[in-house]
């Protein structure tokens, strides 16, 4: 590892990608790149079940692991849907499920937030009234600690699904969390990316973090207050951009990637820098 000469200077914005990867190669060490999954490592597809990173993106990811201090995936999927997706990774990347409500660091057993727990039978209660009263065309992922309500395949009917799932968390005490053409319905616990990320870089000297929604501003916000308390820290936030909430997110971004294909050259070229 090359010696690091990162000082308390911190860089100005907007950055550039060279500046962004330079500080970052200097304290290379100390890193930990923290990723989103859907939009960002894995194209959004109309079947959530069929989702899968990007191969390129995979490659990358498994040389970075050897050069940066931890590799995490931090998503609103379950650990084990992101375990199955990364198991040629299982031993060297972390993975934060359910917006933080699960966690499994390396090979280690999942961890499941003790508050969330009791909301289990709640869950596949609501899952199934979903299914049997919301209109065809309305996709339902059973999460176990929360229940997305998908209408990506029919947008016409967001209206009445956001409606329905507004109604259902006021009557049981939920918490709704909106995305890209999708409604979820979570316990009232508080976990969500930005207390991941503040939690996760606590003894890091940088992190990145990757995402497209609109729950990943939480986690840029993180950085940003990360950096603000300490001036020797280095965050970037990256926004892989798409039409429906890119814009927003890309705001609120140091640098904007256009699609999980264009990060899997990203990474690739992070890889050949660090290599350098």
């Amino acid at each position: 590892m090359r010696p690091s000469n990162a000082s308390n200077h911190r860089l100005p914005r907007p950055l550039s990608v060279e500046q962004a990867w330079n500080a970052t190669i200097d304290r290379a060490g100390q890193c930990v790149l923290f990723f989103d999954f859907d939009g960002t490592l894995a194209p959004v597809e109309d079947d959530p079940t069929a989702v899968q990173p990007v191969p390129k993106v995979l490659a990358a990811l498994d040389a970075l692991t050897s050069v940066v201090a931890r590799v995490a995936i931090v998503s609103a999927r379950p650990v084990d849907f992101l375990r199955d997706r990364f198991a040629p990774l299982a031993e060297t990347v972390d993975l934060y499920g359910l917006y933080g409500l699960e966690h499994s660091h390396g090979s280690a057993e999942t961890v499941t937030e003790p508050a969330a727990l009791p909301w289990i039978p709640t869950m596949a209660e609501l899952a199934e009234t979903a299914r049997a009263e919301l209109p065809e065309g309305t996709l339902v992922e059973y999460k176990r600690l929360s229940v997305a309500l998908h209408y990506r395949t029919a947008p016409d009917l967001a209206g009445a699904v956001e409606q329905w799932g507004q109604a259902q968390a006021a009557r049981l005490g939920l918490r709704v969390q909106c995305g890209r053409m999708v409604l979820e319905l979570k316990p009232p616990v508080d976990r969500d990316k930005g207390m991941v990320i503040n939690e996760a870089v606590r003894s890091a000297g940088c992190a990145w973090y990757f995402g497209d929604d609109v729950s990943d501003i939480k986690a840029f916000a993180a950085l940003r207050a990360r950096e603000s308390a300490d001036p020797s820290f280095f965050g970037v936030c990256v926004a892989v951009a798409n039409p429906e909430t890119g814009q927003e997110v890309s705001t609120a971004a140091d640098l904007t990637i256009e699609s999980p294909e264009a990060l899997g050259d990203f990474l690739t070229e992070a890889v050949h820098r660090f290599a350098a």
